[in-house]
């Protein structure tokens, strides 16, 4: 596994009370937050192998939370076990993509509906901050920031849609789709990345939730299907 640094304290999942930084974490935590944060980016590749030696290695952690880690993001689908203990990083087929495709589009409108229903002032202002540093990163070829940036809008987006059941179902699908995004937006650069992040929040300054569900649901479908185009002409290869 290759070594990299992990943590970003502003970071965030869908569900308001994984917020990364604002109070001490125990040791298992913060790694498990670590690893999940290099899954979530695709800087552990799609089939690469992970052992407790190499994480322990890579995040300067000890063995004992190293291994819960793995445990609990295995059991959520980020990591899957092979046998023999091998433990490695989901690939993607053409299946699971469409399968992602769909709960993407039930799950995520629904909770951009909720957000624009409670969205205040300051939200938005948040949200606006967010997208034009996602801009920038896309103008700039930054690949890492844009994964990042891209995330964390939708991230903030959810977390005020105040639904953490289905805030942390949304959470758990980005897992499982990061790493193979991070090789998409690879290929693609970018510059050739979708992105309906503009028409949702000017459906949300002006009410409309509908509207907001709708650019969100064409941004969830256009990412996934450069997604599903990628691996297609991976397995024509």
């Amino acid at each position: 596994m290759s070594k990299a640094k992990a943590g970003s304290a502003d970071i965030v999942s869908f569900t308001p009370d994984m917020k990364a930084g604002t109070r001490e974490l125990p040791a298992h935590e913060l790694i498990y937050r670590q690893l999940r944060e290099l899954i979530l980016f695709g800087e552990m590749r799609p089939g690469e192998a992970v052992t407790i030696q190499g994480v322990c290695d890579s995040l300067g952690a000890g063995m004992t939370p190293v291994r819960e880690a793995i445990r609990r993001l295995t059991a959520e689908g980020a990591l899957e076990f092979m046998g023999n203990r091998r433990v490695v990083v989901p690939e993607l087929t053409v299946d699971s993509v469409n399968e992602l495709i769909f709960a993407r589009q039930a799950i995520e409108p629904q909770l951009v509906v909720r957000a624009t229903e409670r969205m205040t002032d300051e939200g938005l202002e948040e949200l606006s901050t967010i997208d034009a540093e996602l801009d920038a990163a896309i103008a700039a070829g930054d690949l890492q920031s844009y994964l990042k940036q891209n995330y964390r809008f939708h991230a903030r987006l959810y977390a005020m849609a105040e639904a953490p059941i289905l805030a942390a179902v949304a959470d758990g699908l980005w897992l499982r789709f990061g790493p193979s995004l991070r090789v998409v937006c690879g290929r693609v650069g970018t510059q050739n990345l979708p992105d309906q992040h503009h028409e949702a929040l000017a459906a949300m300054r002006a009410g409309d939730a509908g509207a907001a569900a709708k650019a969100m649901r064409e941004d969830v479908i256009q990412g996934m299907e450069q997604v599903r185009r990628v691996l297609s002409t991976q397995r024509s290869d």
